[in-house]
């Protein structure tokens, strides 16, 4: 069944049909000009008409059966996916872990992307060449500098939450330190006019929550 919901960050979710009763409120609630937007994790509140098609998601959840424990299998534990973008499960022979659904309604609400400023600033832009990896070309040919990385890490943050609350990643590596996952964002362009697309890498963590692992994998 085809649903729509309103995604409200105080916490709670509204079926679309409910929206024009609450619009006062939430119009009390939300104002955008006191969103400062530097960071994604300060902004007050968003506002997100979400289509749900059915797709479901679910929390790996692992069991302490046995005598020995699965390494990815513990690092997998209360991570939530898209049941049709979760890792291959059972996920070796004997497996005690299980997929539980969650309500879509509770990862609209309190999925969460939280990244260090140091994978801008200096890894990303690595002003010292101290890394030697090359990609601040890229974003240097784009026409940023280090000067936007905090820009760059709120526009990161919110993109990849609104790309996996979609349920729009792929899975990458999974071993003993966790599962990752690639986002693609997309910025514009600051030397002409365009936009350009690239990955960004996250590793999965409980609840909802993902941690930046590299804020460039590639376009």
């Amino acid at each position: 069944m085809v649903r729509m919901y309103v995604k409200k960050a105080y916490g709670y979710v509204l079926p679309y049909d409910k929206l024009s009763s609450a619009e006062n409120s939430l119009r009390t609630h939300y104002n955008p000009s006191e969103v400062d937007g530097v960071y994604h994790k300060r902004w007050v509140a968003l506002l997100v008409i979400q289509k749900s098609d059915g797709s479901s998601w679910v929390r790996w959840t692992h069991h302490p059966e046995g005598k020995t424990h699965c390494d990815e299998c513990l690092k997998l534990d209360g991570c939530w996916f898209l049941e049709s973008k979760a890792p291959k499960w059972p996920h070796h022979p004997f497996c005690h872990c299980t997929l539980d659904p969650i309500d879509y309604a509770s990862v609209l609400t309190l999925a969460a992307t939280y990244s260090d400023y140091s994978k801008y600033d200096p890894y990303l832009f690595d002003p010292d060449n101290a890394y030697k990896h090359g990609k601040n070309r890229a974003f240097e040919s784009w026409g940023y500098t280090v000067a936007d990385a905090r820009w760059l890490q709120a526009e990161i943050e919110k993109q990849a939450l609104e790309k996996y609350t979609a349920g729009e990643y792929t899975l990458g590596k999974l071993n003993e330190h966790g599962q990752r996952i690639n986002i693609e964002v997309t910025i514009p362009r600051k030397d002409r006019m365009g936009n350009v697309s690239f990955t960004t890498g996250w590793m999965v963590k409980p609840d909802g929550k993902l941690k930046l692992n590299t804020p460039y994998g590639g376009k």
